[in-house]
């Protein structure tokens, strides 16, 4: 029972993990800028992502301009888009092979293979975990870079937005529900151990009627076999006679 609600703690972090790097693919939010207008009292906000940009005007307006070209983008863009969508399908194929594997499904029942499928898909989530992770800290470290490069200008100069926060969050679920259903496929071991004698065995014990034997049956001593009481009236005088009134 322990192993599986370790099993389900698992999956559903790894499952957390697939959704948190979903959502952090789809938003734009992967580089933010903002800029006042001359007025100071307008601005703008500009967000760049993997697959569009968008541009927030402080009047309301939200624009967002899907990109036409896969060939025209940058290279670490395209580095990052392969990674993120690469991480979604194997958190897919690790989703599927742990419910296979899993003690709370019929797939498999009683089987050898349940344990194998678990750490299967322990190890799936896991690399999944690394390329969103590995994603996510490269693009960290360009937006970090750019910003401290003086020959950049003001303008063009990003920050790190809320879908690289969102994929840390989703990587560490991944890493963490990975781990946990690879620790959870380990084969159990029972506690419970039989101390068994390590002498010459024991017989049995002696039956009862061994040590006491049973008692010989009675016998009655010779001298009291003729020894009987007299009778009170013998069978002289046992009836009336006429002499004895004459």
């Amino acid at each position: 029972m322990a192993s599986m609600a370790v099993q389900l703690l698992g999956f559903f972090l790894g499952l957390l993990g697939f959704v948190g790097s979903v959502v952090s693919t789809v938003l734009p939010h992967w580089r933010n800028a903002t800029f006042g207008g001359s007025n100071g009292i307008s601005a703008t906000a500009y967000m760049k992502g993997l697959w569009m940009d968008c541009v927030w005007h402080s009047t309301g307006i939200y624009q967002c301009e899907v990109y036409k070209s896969l060939l025209a983008l940058p290279r670490d863009l395209q580095v990052a888009r392969a990674l993120m969508v690469l991480s979604c399908v194997t958190s897919i194929l690790a989703a599927g092979v742990s419910v296979m594997g899993m003690k709370c499904t019929r797939f498999a029942h009683g089987s050898s293979l349940k344990s194998p499928l678990v750490l299967s898909g322990g190890i799936c989530f896991v690399c999944a975990g690394l390329l969103c992770l590995v994603t996510v800290s490269w693009t960290t470290n360009d937006v970090t870079v750019d910003f401290y490069d003086f020959s950049i200008p003001g303008e063009m100069k990003y920050e790190i937005g809320l879908a690289v926060y969102l994929g840390y969050a989703a990587a560490f679920l991944s890493l963490s529900g990975g781990l946990v259903l690879c620790w959870s496929s380990r084969p159990e071991t029972s506690q419970n151990f039989v101390r068994r004698p390590t002498g010459p065995p024991l017989s049995p014990p002696p039956a009862f009627n061994h040590i006491y034997p049973p008692a010989p049956p009675y016998k009655p001593p010779e001298a009291l076999k003729d020894n009987h009481a007299p009778p009170l009236c013998p069978n002289s005088q046992s009836g009336y006679r006429l002499n004895n009134y004459v």
